[in-house]
């Protein structure tokens, strides 16, 4: 095949440059979401607000970006993945510097919208070309250390409420915002599209080699392992984003914790575990997937089947070492994850509309999320606790998992 031949004679170092330049746009992406979450105190007394409109400005982020990752997707795979890179990067940043000088509500809800169509094509972009450069025999220990990026933001958005406290919720957002916008120009100049691209989108009967976005989605969801796949992504997309936005709050309540300590143990233990847990899950695939296909797959199995009583212990214990216990298994289960996904969506479907069809995952379990978001925020103002949300989401998320058995896989070549 062009593609391999084109990558084999391609610098050896490269491929591993392209996953340091898109660790820090990860790293980025989940930064400048998710520190809004750090900082509730501070903002609900700038804006008066209540809970659910709160957890409003996480939904509305969620469902904008969620409707519009499957084009981004799709326009990463018609156009080239380094161009939708950028270009998401360069305004996410921008709208991150707004979010820090918004003066009202409707205005921050604007920020946030427009935040989440900008981010929507980086995921499915960035994931999708690790994987043009990163073939069977380290795909997933690559695509682990991009995601590691993602666990970096997620846990340095703890420290939105120690720079509240500190400066003020404004400094943080204005501060990653310039340093964001920085590095997307920089991008420009490194980051290049992989050799042989453009041979595998010789589609044969279509027109310059593309399909429409509606036919890429016909295709795709006539695919009954990809359904399955996304029936599973979406329930972890509420899971996430349950932990995401509304676990600092949980922890500042139920473990009396002030908002600094409540925002960095939320994330901190989480993303430490999952960090070591998305190495260890990639070099165990990688190795694995050399001597059994659906190896990728059954660490993802393994993973949650012993992650997810963790998290239900989370909420369920009055002693936070518990709580930290579950925390970091629950997070190891999470890399294990992160770190095959991608590449276990490699064996189901067409490399051609790979970056589409995790945008179409992202679409599903965003907006799922973002009503998640919402409507927890709305059960809190009703006084309904939030443990009771995360126990039954621990057990959707073990039911999820094991519909993963029934997924069918391409064989990869090595």
């Amino acid at each position: 095949m062009k593609s391999l031949e084109s990558l084999k004679s391609y610098k050896s170092w490269y491929p591993w440059l392209v996953v340091a330049l898109l660790w820090v746009v990860a790293f980025l992406n989940y930064l400048d979401r998710i520190l809004i979450t750090s900082m509730r105190d501070p903002l609900v007394a700038d804006f008066s607000l209540t809970d659910a409109r709160f957890g409003l400005l996480t939904s509305v982020f969620l469902w904008s970006y969620g409707i519009l990752s499957p084009f981004g997707g799709f326009f990463a795979d018609k156009y080239g993945r380094k161009r939708m890179i950028v270009i998401s990067a360069l305004v996410w940043s921008a709208v991150t510097f707004w979010t820090g000088i918004a003066r009202s509500f409707p205005e921050m809800i604007v920020a946030r919208t427009l935040m989440g169509i900008s981010e929507a094509a980086y995921i499915p972009a960035g994931l999708a070309l690790i994987t043009d450069y990163h073939r069977s025999r380290t795909r997933s220990l690559a695509t682990g250390i991009h995601m590691s990026g993602l666990y970096a933001g997620l846990a340095m958005g703890g420290i939105g409420g120690f720079i509240a406290e500190w400066w003020g919720w404004r400094s943080g957002f204005q501060l990653f915002g310039i340093f964001g916008i920085l590095y997307a120009i920089f991008l420009v100049f490194l980051l290049k599209d992989a050799p042989g691209r453009k041979e595998e989108l010789n589609i044969p009967g279509e027109k310059n080699g593309h399909i429409s976005i509606w036919e890429s989605a016909r295709l795709l969801f006539g695919i009954r392992s990809y359904n399955i796949i996304l029936i599973f992504f979406t329930v972890n997309g509420m899971v996430n984003w349950l932990v995401y936005a509304w676990l600092p709050t949980f922890l500042k309540e139920h473990f009396h914790l002030n908002l600094g300590e409540a925002g960095m143990s939320a994330t901190g233990y989480i993303q430490a575990a999952a960090f070591a847990g998305v190495l260890a899950g990639g070099l165990l695939a990688d190795r694995w997937a050399s001597h059994y296909y659906k190896a990728r797959l059954w660490v993802i199995i393994i993973g949650f089947t012993i992650g997810m009583p963790f998290l239900f212990l989370i909420p369920s214990t009055q002693l936070f070492s518990m709580a930290i216990l579950g925390m970091l298994v629950y997070g190891v289960a999470k890399g294990f994850n992160d770190s095959n996904l991608m590449p276990v969506l490699c064996q189901v479907i067409d490399n051609r509309y790979l970056a589409t069809g995790y945008g179409f995952l992202n679409f599903l379990s965003t907006i799922v999320g973002g009503v998640m978001v919402y409507a927890v925020g709305a059960l809190k103002d009703a006084n309904i606790p939030l443990s009771i949300a995360y126990q039954v989401m621990a057990v959707a998320m073990l039911l999820a998992t094991w519909s993963l058995l029934f997924v069918k896989l391409k064989k990869e070549n090595w």
